[in-house]
């Protein structure tokens, strides 16, 4: 067999193969005669038909059995040859009909070509400059964390010496009929609570729902807005009947020592409360400084190493993208089908993240091989008992899980990618500086009260 190599791009690689007709003939003999011990053929007794006969009757079927047996071995044997590390499987193309209409008379040729891994040449990844800004906590945002966790320990009290006000909570039975479509199926809902003037709440339900007492019983129309967040009723007018069974209004826990300790059994004291909340904010504007700090020299890293990709790693890396929005659209309900969406804008983007991922994945990868970085098995096996932690599953479900995506081993990319990063971040030339809130609000994420 002869082979010969060219580079068609740094991303892709052909390969010419010729199978002299010696090793041509040999297979074609072989499948032949197997034909010829089993073929019927007219005017002859079983298994006594001749090769001529019989290669001409059954001349597709035999083709096709010996290109099956030669090429997939020629192929292999050629990616071999050259140490080819292939992505995916090599495409095919046959380039002779001579040596195909002729089998056993003259070669075979034909060529494949071979997606493969960029060549990457590493520049400086080393004393990379960048900034750390840390978010500074003020009294402000432990008030606020304070003030979210009274309204989670709030409860509704009963109303009795006035008619419902804005803020409070209306429960009550809503019987609604369509206005242009009374064909249509009513609404019929028991016990809904409304909070008058409430996000979400139509003006025209807080209007007439203001000043109403339990057991009062109240009739009008609504106009829902064609942006409403519930489709069955954007656009549509409808009149309900309404019979109020309760009105409540929220009463918060006075911020005291009482209410501080019920929060937690290592927490005696208000000012103890508000230490904590401090030190939680604190820990997480440290852990997001970090975490953008981390982002930025991996941005820098990936638009120092401009490198082309293979189109069929990318698409691939694309569709898995794809799927995962598609699946987490419809696990918040969302309809994939609406027309509204622009999908050619959404894969758009989704190939530019995809190019992104996986250049910095190279990267990260060229690094771990550069300084030698290796995963053991205990971090492997502390990865699973992590995964576990965080998944609420035991770490049989994990190792279930991980064996079906290729083992336990099938981590330990990941893991080593995290440790090239963490060697980046180590290495690299950090200054802290102030915090810039008119920046900072489209990057980090508000502090809240799930700190605590």
């Amino acid at each position: 067999m002869k082979t010969e190599l060219k580079e068609i791009s740094s991303t892709q690689k052909q390969i010419d193969i010729e199978i002299e007709a010696d090793a041509v003939r040999a297979v074609y003999d072989r499948i032949t005669d197997r034909y010829a011990k089993g073929a019927n053929v007219p005017g002859f007794r079983p298994g006594h038909a001749p090769r001529g006969v019989v290669r001409t009757r059954f001349k597709d079927q035999i083709r096709t059995e010996v290109l099956r047996e030669l090429l997939p071995d020629a192929v292999q044997q050629a990616v071999s040859e050259y140490n080819i590390e292939a992505l995916g499987e090599p495409e095919l193309n046959l380039d002779n009909s001579e040596g195909l209409d002729q089998l056993g008379q003259k070669p075979i040729t034909f060529n494949v070509t071979v997606d493969v891994l960029p060549e990457i040449k590493l520049g400086k990844y080393k004393g990379l400059e960048e900034t750390r800004r840390t978010r500074p906590v003020k009294d402000e945002d432990v008030n606020r964390v304070l003030e979210q966790l009274r309204e989670s320990s709030a409860s509704l009290q009963p109303v009795e010496d006035r008619g419902a006000q804005v803020s409070d909570t209306v429960t009550a039975n809503f019987h609604g009929k369509f206005v242009d479509t009374p064909e249509a199926e009513p609404i019929n809902v028991e016990d809904v609570d409304v909070v008058l003037g409430g996000e979400g709440v139509v003006q025209a339900i807080t209007d007439n729902l203001i000043g109403a007492k339990p057991d009062d019983e109240k009739t009008f129309s609504v106009d829902y807005p064609e942006d409403f967040s519930a489709k069955g009723l954007a656009g549509k007018k409808v009149e309900y009947t309404v019979k109020v069974n309760a009105v409540r209004i929220k009463e918060l826990p006075d911020l005291d020592a009482e209410w501080a300790q019920s929060l937690g059994e290592e927490i005696e004291s208000l000012d103890q409360l508000t230490e904590k909340i401090r030190a939680d904010l604190e820990a997480q504007a440290k852990n997001e400084a970090e975490g953008k700090l981390r982002t930025d020299l991996l941005r820098s890293l990936v638009d120092a190493h401009q490198f082309d990709l293979p189109d069929r790693l990318v698409e691939h890396h694309t569709e898995h993208r794809f799927e995962s929005v598609v699946r987490d659209m419809i696990g918040h309900g969302i309809d994939p089908r609406n027309p509204e969406l622009d999908w050619e804008k959404a894969r758009d983007s989704l190939k530019d993240q995809a190019r992104y991922e996986l250049r910095s994945s190279l990267l990260l990868e060229t690094i771990a091989d550069e300084e030698k970085i290796e995963v053991s098995d205990q971090e492997i096996e502390d990865e699973i008992n992590a995964i576990a932690d965080a998944s609420r599953q035991t770490t049989e479900q994990v190792r279930s899980v991980l064996t079906k995506q290729g083992g336990e081993r099938s981590i330990a990319p990941r893991l080593r990618n995290r440790k090239a990063l963490d060697f980046l971040v180590a290495n690299a030339n950090v200054t802290d500086a102030d915090w810039e809130e008119e920046t900072a609000n489209d990057e980090v994420g508000t502090l809240n009260a799930e700190s605590t």
